[in-house]
């Protein structure tokens, strides 16, 4: 009712019932006064109408109060249907947590404090966020299903509410929380992220079968780190981004260097961009050569990159980085097509080798965009071949499996990359089929000098003959290292010792000159 009457139909509706009781109060004094001043003879009549309209009056005042109480039930019905408008709006309909809306619109006022009855330390941040991010989250999905992700995340989100205060826990969507502390020394702000980390990184029992994430964290300070929470949740972000750099279960303080690394990778990922709209990412090519006849038998495409500054960008550097801007579809496609029209020019039956990314075996259009390209250039699929490393095969191992099998069948020829330094396992490498296993150079530098690096360079060469698959060892770089694996039976051999990466316009070239000094020796 109160809210009624404070509105402004309610303060309406008061005045017009005020002016209906004092005009009908001013009709009953002077009743007397108006029938003499209209009339004996109608006085009756008068009367009458003057007592009706009061009756008339007085029911609509009964009516009005009625329609009130009606009102004020359809008021009420608004109120609580905005009110859960509003919580649906500012809440996570799954973990019934506080959204990056509510977050937007959170306002932290001076004076509060984690209880009344504990002071602040005079030199703590009034605020500090953390930026709280699930490691290993999408492969729970994958497994077990959207379901089993649901409740996963519900769990989570109950051990991160059980660690810090009410109303302090956001989920922003996806696998991100955040987390607010207020009044958090350095060493307590350290433990509550470490207390995090510990609580999520705990199984979850889901149905019958159980699920491990890790968790990433990056925190700052308000007001050190900004003047608005929605300023420290920025930084606290740039903080998260370096802690998952890091390997999972980090976490991480925000200091001023992360803005400037984010605002460098930021500038960087702009010149990929436009890098590879103009088709400026060229391809270099590196010998591969038989180590018994020594003939070259093809060559490795590698990535070459000058960036707008005239500075060459490693491509450990912009390769993960095309990965995580989802650019490394079109870098792939672009470079593909260039190595394979370079291809083209040289003698036949002479095989190129391509490098794929593990972001790529994701894709299950992979082997149509692969074959389309060879369509349209018109290189022959037998002498492609791409390489796949360990890693690329854990995230989805069915998909990796469809992919390789739909190249195989069309020709094209697969390579395992970089053995020995991933997370394969001999299941896997039981499943798949490789035509070629190449020998990481980590193992050709220790080549020689360590008996236990020899006998894991024999057991890979035993198993790959086991396999059937041709064995190329890469980073030879001596002569000593050379004679060692031509020793081992080793097929196939890549290095600085057998040639450097070169530029298109000069394979040809290469391979006359080599073909010369083989000639005159």
């Amino acid at each position: 009712m109160s809210e009624f009457l404070n509105s402004r139909a309610g303060t309406q509706f008061l005045y017009t019932c005020l002016a209906a009781i004092v005009l009908w109060g001013l009709a009953m004094v002077f009743m007397r006064e108006i029938v003499d001043y209209l009339g004996t003879a109608n006085g009756k009549g008068v009367a009458i109408a003057l007592v009706m309209a009061n009756v008339a009056g007085g029911v609509s005042i009964v009516y009005s109060l009625l329609r009130i109480l009606d009102m004020k039930d359809e008021m009420l019905r608004r109120r609580d249907a905005e009110r859960r408008a509003d919580y649906i709006a500012t809440h996570d309909h799954l973990t019934k947590l506080p959204n990056r809306y509510a977050f937007d619109r959170c306002k932290l006022a001076p004076n509060m404090r984690l209880d009344d009855a504990s002071e602040p330390a005079t030199d703590a941040p009034f605020a500090t966020v953390y930026a709280i991010d699930l490691d290993g989250f999408k492969k729970v999905n994958d497994l077990m299903g959207h379901q089993g992700g649901d409740v996963l995340l519900k769990e989570v989100a109950r051990r991160i509410c059980a660690l810090a205060e009410q109303d302090c826990v956001f989920r922003f969507g996806g696998d991100e929380f955040i987390a607010i502390g207020r009044h958090f020394s350095e060493a307590k702000e350290k433990r509550f992220a470490e207390l995090l980390i510990q609580s999520i990184t705990r199984p979850v029992r889901i149905g019958s079968l159980t699920a491990e994430v890790g968790a990433s964290i990056g925190y700052a300070r308000l007001p050190e780190h900004g003047a608005t929470l929605a300023e420290v949740s920025h930084v606290a972000d740039i903080a998260l981004y370096e802690a998952k750099g890091r390997g999972p279960n980090n976490h991480v303080l925000f200091e001023p260097e992360m803005q400037a690394k984010v605002s460098r990778r930021a500038k960087l990922e702009g010149e990929l961009r436009r890098a590879i709209d103009k088709g400026s990412i060229g391809a270099f090519y590196q010998p591969l050569v038989d180590l018994r006849s020594g003939d070259v038998c093809g060559f490795e495409a590698l990535a070459r990159w000058k960036n707008e500054d005239g500075e060459f960008v490693p491509p450990n550097v912009f390769i993960p980085l095309a990965e995580e801007a989802g650019l490394i579809t079109p870098l792939f496609q672009q470079l593909l097509r260039q190595a394979c029209e370079a291809a083209r020019s040289w003698p036949e039956g002479m095989g190129l080798s391509f490098n794929l990314s593990p972001v790529q075996m994701e894709d299950r259009m992979l082997p149509t965009r692969v074959i389309g390209i060879l369509d349209e250039v018109g290189f022959p699929p037998e002498r492609l071949e791409l390489e796949i490393t360990e890693n690329a095969l854990v995230s989805d191992p069915d998909l990796a499996a469809h992919i390789m099998d739909s190249l195989s069948s069309r020709g094209v020829q697969i390579a395992l990359d970089d053995f020995g330094t991933g997370y394969s396992n001999l299941s896997q490498l039981a499943r798949f089929r490789f035509d070629k296993i190449k020998i990481d150079k980590s193992f050709v530098a220790a080549c020689g000098t360590d008996e236990r690096q020899e006998k894991v360079i024999r057991a890979m060469l035993g198993l790959s003959r086991s396999l059937h698959a041709k064995t190329t060892v890469e980073g030879i770089e001596d002569h000593r290292q050379l004679a060692h694996f031509v020793s081992q039976g080793c097929d196939l051999g890549q290095g600085y010792l057998l040639g450097r990466p070169m530029p298109a316009e000069d394979v040809l070239m290469y391979l006359s000159d080599r073909r010369q000094v083989l000639a005159t020796g």
